[in-house]
């Protein structure tokens, strides 16, 4: 007898633009195989964030940022209170409580989920312990201390890989860890219409300009790359708090000639940038499956990438990408020469290529969802 399809909550932080990508795929999954979905999110242009459909409803929630100490946390914690109140409203038709996109660390929302008897599931796109380089300030403090505590009260936790139990200490949790992604790709969008045997010689870096994703790394290993590959030039596509940093870095060093800077990129315009580098540096401290590497391969660009998170599941140094030690300048720069001087650098790009349009199916990433919903209720 087939069983009744699911009600769905997703619950998200306040994602504003750069959480629009993972959470429509996410919800385009669900939306495939539950009977309704909820979202609750915020800060989101819901007209044009495609997570809307006849079975989806979204309940967005607008935070806005502070800058004092104390009012961050007040204005935390009123988050928190706002998301169970939508819990409330939603306690009647709900069937399980999807925590996605760091939500995993809200303390209220989680207790408050159990408290209603939901079956709650947390999707780790990150650790938060991981991903803190420094937890110098109050919040970083309590949402570390929340994931703790939280991972004890999850019914099931979803990591992209089975390598991530042991990378973000959840052996413990072990027996309730399960294995799905939400990545799938437009492979009418992400293609290479553009061999790599005819691009120009420029490499790049496009995501957040932030602390976490090494990237005020990448641009101090500039000048030794730069130096040894003098017909070489720079983009570094995005924004964030070390855009201002990274410029005044570059001026010092005399190279902005030399570098692109253009801030945040259209997603329409990502395959048409991506179809113009030679190489993709990720020299993140912390992810989980970075979308920007996928998307990157797709197009027949290789990617040179930190060993973090779920990367090495889809990046083997020298077949389908490459693969740097660490994020230090230096070795950035010793990895990026060693890569462009790869006499293997197309067919590695075409490995890649062939990899994610094998793996990253939407087929695929709904039958593995529709199994693990199986698996929670």
């Amino acid at each position: 007898m087939a069983k009744k399809p699911l009600n769905v909550v997703i619950i998200t932080p306040p994602t504003g633009n750069a959480g629009i990508v993972p959470l429509s795929h996410l919800v385009k999954i669900m939306s495939n195989i539950s009977k309704s979905v909820s979202v609750i999110t915020g800060n989101v242009d819901v007209k044009s964030s495609n997570i809307q459909s006849s079975n989806v409803s979204v309940y967005n929630i607008f935070y806005s940022v502070k800058s004092n100490p104390i009012s961050k946390i007040l204005n935390h914690i009123r988050l928190q209170v706002m998301i169970s109140h939508k819990l409330l409203i939603l306690r009647n038709t709900a069937d399980i409580l999807v925590y996605f996109l760091d939500s995993h660390a809200y303390f209220l929302p989680v207790f408050f989920g159990r408290l209603l008897r939901k079956r709650v599931v947390f999707l780790l796109a990150a650790s938060i312990s991981d991903s803190v380089i420094s937890k110098s300030s109050n919040i970083e403090r309590i949402l570390v201390l929340s994931e703790r505590i939280n991972f004890k009260l999850a019914d099931r936790i979803v990591v992209y890989s089975p390598s991530l139990i042991e990378k973000w200490k959840l052996n413990k949790y072990s027996c309730k860890t399960l294995i799905a992604h939400r990545h799938f790709l437009d492979f009418n969008a992400y293609t290479a219409f553009t061999p790599l045997s005819d691009r120009s010689p420029l490499i790049g870096y496009i995501g957040r300009l932030s602390g976490e994703k090494g990237v005020q790394h990448f641009a101090q290993a500039l000048p030794a790359i730069l130096c040894d590959q003098r017909d070489l030039r720079v983009f570094i596509g995005g924004d964030g708090r070390l855009k201002e940093a990274i410029e005044v870095s570059l001026q010092k060093e005399g190279l902005l000639t030399r570098v692109d800077l253009p801030g945040w990129l259209s997603r329409n315009d990502l395959p048409n940038y991506l179809n113009q580098l030679r190489l993709l540096v990720l020299p993140s401290y912390t992810e989980g499956l970075p979308n920007i590497m996928l998307e990157a391969m797709a197009c027949g660009t290789p990617v040179l990438a930190t060993p973090v998170g779920a990367i090495p599941d889809v990046i083997i140094d020298g077949k389908t990408g490459f693969i740097m030690e660490n994020n230090s300048p230096e070795c950035i720069a010793e990895n990026v020469i060693r890569a462009l001087n790869s006499p293997e650098l197309e067919q590695i790009a075409e490995n890649g290529k062939h990899f994610v349009e094998e793996k990253f199916t939407f087929e695929r990433a709904v039958d593995r969802w529709d199994k693990v919903l199986e698996e929670i209720r």
